[in-house]
């Protein structure tokens, strides 16, 4: 399971975002999010670093 904190995060378009980068790294992936506490939990086999810098170039730089 691959945690991040995103605090640019804030509302649905940004929830949207985030899902459809997950999604290109990584079609299968599992994901859970917690808006409130601007947290993301990927479960899948993708190495860490491919999300953290697809999330970053989109503009959701893990803290």
């Amino acid at each position: 399971m691959i945690e991040f904190t995103l605090p640019t995060m804030t509302c649905g378009h940004c929830v949207r975002a985030v899902t459809e980068t997950v999604q290109r790294i990584d079609a299968a992936a599992q994901l859970q999010i917690d808006l409130p506490a601007h947290q993301v939990r990927i479960d899948s086999q993708q190495p860490a670093e491919r999300f953290a810098a697809a999330l970053a170039e989109e503009g959701y730089q893990p803290a």
